[in-house]
């Protein structure tokens, strides 16, 4: 699938990290962006919009990262979720991973790390 055909669901808390994000992603194309703000929209999102790749914080209120992990893969086992956060304790991203995760990426934002992450799931 190409990137410009993509759908993607960005949760984080911050809006500017949500922006620095999606801008980063947009650098090397167009896909459809779908944003919520804690672990409990983004659940909802995810059930409305089945989104092809989505991005969760884990530190978020209403509900985490994790929460919103357990509760997308419950949705559907095969759902492609990375984890962006600045808290990235060895336990927090174990417990992601076995909640179900594919990947994790440390804040502040590695723009080659994030593309790696693009190019393995959609054509750029």
């Amino acid at each position: 699938m190409k990137l410009d055909e993509a759908k993607i669901l960005v949760s984080d808390d911050s809006i500017l990290s949500r922006k620095q994000l999606k801008d980063t992603i947009a650098q090397w194309g167009s896909p459809t962006f779908v944003e919520a703000a804690n672990g409990q929209e983004a659940i909802e999102k995810f059930k409305a919009e089945k989104p092809d790749l989505t991005f969760l914080d884990i530190v978020m209120p209403v509900l985490d990262g994790i929460g919103a992990v357990e509760g997308i893969i419950a949705e559907d086992s095969s759902a492609n979720i990375v984890i962006v956060s600045s808290v990235g304790t060895q336990a927090q991203l174990k417990k992601a991973i076995e909640a179900g995760a594919k990947d994790f990426i440390q804040k502040p934002l590695n723009a080659d790390q994030l593309r790696s992450i693009i190019a393995i799931n959609f054509e750029i």
